[in-house]
C-alpha cells in the first residue's frame, strides 16, 4: 500500500505503525500540517464462514481497523482545530453479502469507530464522517477471485442496484470532496452510502 502527498510519495504499510510514523514525519517536515485526511486503506478477500483461516482474519482486521485506527490517531498532531477526517467503509457492513463477513466486520467497526471520533474530537472542531461505496471498480477486485467469478460478481450486483451499474472511482472522490470541504460544514459524525441505491432500497 502506499501514502501520498503532494510533495513526495510515501511506501508503505498502514498496518505498520514504523511505516505510518515516518509517513507522517515526511508529512511535518515537508508540509506541516493536515487540513483533510481520507482514511482509504484497506483490504478485501473472500472467504465463507467454515474456511476462515485466523491469517484471513488478522490481515483483514490489521489492515482495515488497525491501519486506520492509527492512520488516523498519529495524524492528529499535525491537524489544526477544524481540519477534517473521512473514513473509507462500505455498504458491505450491512448488506449481509457471502463470504464477505470478516470484511464487512471491519466496515462496521470504522462506521463505529466515526461516530466515537467525532465526539472525541468535537471540542477541537474537527469533523469525522464515512464514505461507504457500493460496487466500485477498483483493482481490489483483483484479488478476489478468477475472472469469471468477478465478472458474474459485477453483473450480479450491477442487476440488484437501483442504478443499474458499478460506480466509479470519480463519483466516489466527488463524494468525499463534499464531506471533506466547508460546504459540509455542519455535517459530523454521519455516513453519506455512494451506492446507486443499492443498500437503500
Amino acid at each position: 500500500m502506499s501514502f501520498s502527498c503532494s510533495i513526495q510519495r510515501v511506501q508503505g504499510d498502514v498496518s505498520n505503525l514504523a511505516d505510518l510514523d515516518r509517513l507522517y514525519d515526511t508529512i511535518k517536515q515537508q508540509k506541516d500540517q493536515i487540513d483533510i485526511l481520507f482514511a482509504n486503506a484497506g483490504v478485501a478477500e473472500l472467504s465463507p464462514l467454515g474456511q476462515i483461516t485466523e491469517a484471513h482474519f488478522d490481515k483483514t482486521f490489521d489492515v482495515n481497523v488497525k491501519g486506520t485506527l492509527f492512520t488516523v490517531q498519529k495524524a492528529l498532531p499535525l491537524m489544526p482545530d477544524g481540519a477534517s477526517i473521512v473514513v473509507n467503509a462500505s455498504v458491505a457492513s450491512f448488506k449481509g453479502l457471502p463470504a464477505f463477513g470478516v470484511y464487512a466486520a471491519t466496515k462496521a467497526a470504522l462506521q463505529s469507530f466515526a461516530r466515537s471520533w467525532s465526539v472525541d474530537l468535537k471540542d477541537r472542531k474537527i469533523r469525522v464522517n464515512v464514505i461507504s461505496p457500493g460496487m466500485v471498480i477498483t483493482p481490489i477486485w483483483d484479488g478476489l477471485g478468477k475472472d469469471q467469478q468477478i465478472d458474474e460478481m459485477k453483473s450480479q450486483f450491477a442487476g440488484i442496484t437501483p442504478l443499474g451499474r458499478p460506480g466509479t472511482p470519480d463519483e466516489i472522490a466527488k463524494a468525499v470532496v463534499f464531506l471533506a470541504s466547508n460546504d459540509s460544514s455542519y455535517v459530523t459524525g454521519t455516513e453519506l452510502s455512494v451506492d446507486g441505491g443499492w443498500a437503500q432500497i
